[in-house]
């Protein structure tokens, strides 16, 4: 994640471009989101009622934080990554890590990629389309 710095006004936050995620509901209408602004979601019964009502949302999420003091982040494609990171695990993980690689016959770097891009699309894809309990509720 970017690294925090001096705090803006409040117009600066509101001009950034963030990116809308929109998913079509199964129900009719859609739903949509603004993945780098944590609970700024929406829904409409249109792609204008929806891109209005997101709008509306993202102001509201920006006026809300900035007023409360709390960070705000950046549009994603604002904040450059490097690609490296540190992790730190247990020795034995370490070990069984890098013997699956070796029975796959790559780098131990090469095989905790696939793995992660791998875990990341299957997790992407189950907070994309949450399945939606229905309680049952008694007539008693």
């Amino acid at each position: 994640m970017g690294t925090m710095t001096e705090r803006k006004p409040l117009d600066y936050y509101l001009n950034l471009k963030y990116s809308i995620t929109i998913i079509p509901d199964e129900s009719g209408g859609f739903a949509a989101e603004i993945e780098d602004l944590p609970g700024c979601i929406t829904q409409g019964d249109t792609l204008e009622e929806t891109y209005s009502n997101m709008e509306e949302a993202r102001k509201l999420w920006l006026e809300t934080v900035y007023e409360d003091g709390q960070y705000i982040p950046l549009p994603n494609q604002e904040v450059e990554y490097s690609g490296k990171f540190i992790l730190r695990a247990p020795k034995s993980l370490h070990r069984k890590l890098d013997r699956m690689a070796c029975r796959e016959g790559v780098s131990l770097n090469q095989y905790l990629v696939a793995t992660l891009s791998e875990a990341v699309g299957q997790l992407e894809g189950r907070s994309r389309h949450p399945k939606v309990k229905k309680s049952k509720t008694s007539t008693k």
